[in-house]
């Protein structure tokens, strides 16, 4: 609900800083006070189209801030966490706008956008009269309002699993219909590259094998030349093998005659000669691999460019022709097997559709039942309102299948019809703006049950209206009050005996500018502000004692 309102600089409002409480408050005061402003701040905080003209005469900027306390389960909540916005015990949104039509929104003192301002005004406050409008008056929460107020939830819940279900086999259907679509299409194209590809057959790995081995094979000569000098040094007749073998040989003869001193060298020796018998069994290895072969070049280049080619032209790299081979072998693959896999994906949808289908149709008949204990307990308000010959009708029809989803088959709207005779339309088409405040009050009395909006405002719902039809609409919003917080600005009397918080809008004229404040009234000042309602501008004794009588209940 709404505990606080503050509004600074705000057409004639200079400084103000209400307080609200639970059940029914009624905002008074003489045409011209000033009420529309109120109503004009409020919408400004809940994220309606700012206008430099509510930037009070000679300030910078107007600014509105409202403080909210909420249920933990309020719907506003899951919109700031959707936001990445951190929840409080209470949520304040406040607004400002300057002189030059500059408009800036915070959330909990978080920058944020109007978009955002405006998506949480419609989850805190519903506005019904002759000013801006949402909640009710738009087709498309009437579907919701049904739903709740037949305590439809978990029905509406399991046809949105079923729905969801559905379309994702629908969606599996659809993308092997269009898979084997381009496959039938590329078939011929599928079948030559599959082919190309299998006699090249190519392995992950193997352009790095090839360019490593034409590498060594463009420079063979080289190399060749270079491992038979390398040979010739270690093994010819002057040779390293030679000369380390005839050194450790002598030394070897003499060494038992120096006391262990030639030990270390003849096992250096040794160990060189094995190492060197190493080196030429390495190079006789290198060299028998070299293939002298010129072929051998020519043919793998041609291997290499072959792939590399390949490649190219299928616009992956080469390590990636493996890949692209079993892809194109695997869509051939489904053309062979469309009729299996698109049987079994028809029988799959039509099994959930039917599932779907079957809990849709419990759900309408569900909410069929519920419009028309909806419609009667609606019509039953009517007649104390002054709307007897009005008639209130909640439409189910059935929906085309391409429009059906994941709430329904069913379209919901609420109609009315003011006039014997006339076709019913909607509510915000047919019904004038009194008529459509009064129509607004009866449908939220019954529904007073449901819903999450905490906070709902009435602004001249009694327009038009007098005597008994206004006592009973006071009766009415009283009762609302009950459950809802509800803000009704109001000229009757017998409403305004109703509230239970009473705020009087008035001006107060300074010698420098005229401004507007608002007065929460007590005892006599509500007797006599009420009296003044019935009497006009000179209260009589008559008034007062009526005012009474209106306070008491007995009016």
């Amino acid at each position: 609900m709404l505990v606080t309102l503050s509004i600074r600089d705000v057409v004639l409002i200079e400084k103000l800083s209400l307080t609200f409480r639970r059940g029914l408050c009624v905002l008074t005061g003489e045409t011209g006070a000033g009420k529309s402003i109120l109503l004009d701040a409020l919408g400004l905080a809940l994220g309606a189209r700012a206008d430099s003209g509510l930037v009070r005469h000679g300030a910078d900027q107007a600014s509105v801030t409202a403080e909210f306390e909420l249920s933990g389960d309020h719907p506003a909540f899951a919109i700031l966490k959707e936001q990445g916005l951190d929840p409080d015990d209470r949520l304040v949104v406040r607004r400002t706008v300057s002189a030059d039509g500059r408009s800036r929104a915070w959330v909990n003192d978080q920058a944020v956008g109007v978009g955002l301002l405006k998506r949480l005004g419609e989850e805190l406050v519903e506005v019904h009269g002759q000013f801006d409008t949402h909640g009710l008056l738009n087709p498309q929460t009437h579907r919701g309002v049904l739903d709740a107020y037949a305590k439809l939830d978990i029905q509406a819940a399991q046809v949105a699993a079923a729905y969801r279900g559905w379309r994702q086999v629908e969606d599996a259907r659809a993308n092997a219909a269009a898979e084997i679509a381009r496959a039938r299409a590329e078939e011929e194209y599928l079948r030559h590259a599959v082919a190309e590809l299998d006699s090249l057959n190519p392995r992950p790995g193997e352009e790095e094998e090839l360019a490593e081995t034409r590498a060594v094979l463009m420079h063979r000569e080289k190399l060749v030349d270079a491992m038979n000098a390398a040979f010739a040094e270690l093994s010819g007749d002057r040779g390293v093998e030679r000369a380390l073998a005839s050194a450790s040989r002598v030394l070897a003869r003499i060494a038992d005659k120096a006391a262990g001193k030639l030990d270390a060298a003849i096992d250096a020796l040794d160990r060189a000669a094995n190492e060197a018998a190493e080196a030429v069994a390495a190079l006789q290895a290198a060299s028998a691999d070299m293939d002298l072969d010129p072929a051998a070049l020519e043919k793998l280049e041609e291997r290499l460019f072959a792939l590399r080619a390949a490649a190219r032209k299928h616009s992956v790299d080469v390590d990636g022709l493996a890949a692209l081979r079993q892809d194109f072998a695997g869509r051939l693959a489904l053309i062979e097997d469309q009729g299996d896999l698109l049987a079994r994906l028809a029988r799959e949808a039509e099994t959930a559709r039917a599932a779907y289908r079957k809990a849709a149709d419990a759900l309408s008949a569900g909410r069929r039942d519920a419009a028309k204990r909806l419609d009667k307990a609606v019509a039953a308000e009517l007649p104390p309102l002054k709307l007897e010959k009005a008639r209130f009708q909640t439409t189910v029809e059935a929906l085309e299948e391409a429009d059906w989803g994941p709430h329904g088959i069913d379209r919901v709207a609420f109609q009315v019809a003011t006039n014997p005779g006339a076709p019913a339309g909607a509510l915000n088409k047919i019904a004038s703006g009194g008529e459509l405040a009064r129509f607004m009050l009866a449908l939220k009395v019954v529904l007073a049950q449901t819903g999450t909006v905490g906070t709902l405002v009435f602004d001249e719902v009694d327009t038009g209206i007098g005597g008994a039809v206004a006592a009973a609409v006071g009766e009415r919003l009283a009762a609302l009050g009950q459950v809802r917080q509800v803000l009704v600005v109001t000229h009757s009397p017998q409403v305004a005996a109703r509230g239970s918080v009473h705020l009087k809008v008035q001006k107060t004229a300074r010698r420098d500018a005229v401004t507007t404040g608002v007065a929460e009234l007590d005892g006599d000042e509500r007797r006599e502000e009420i009296a003044r309602m019935l009497s006009g501008a000179t209260v009589t004794p008559e008034a007062r004692a009526a005012a009474d009588s209106l306070i008491a209940g007995r009016g």
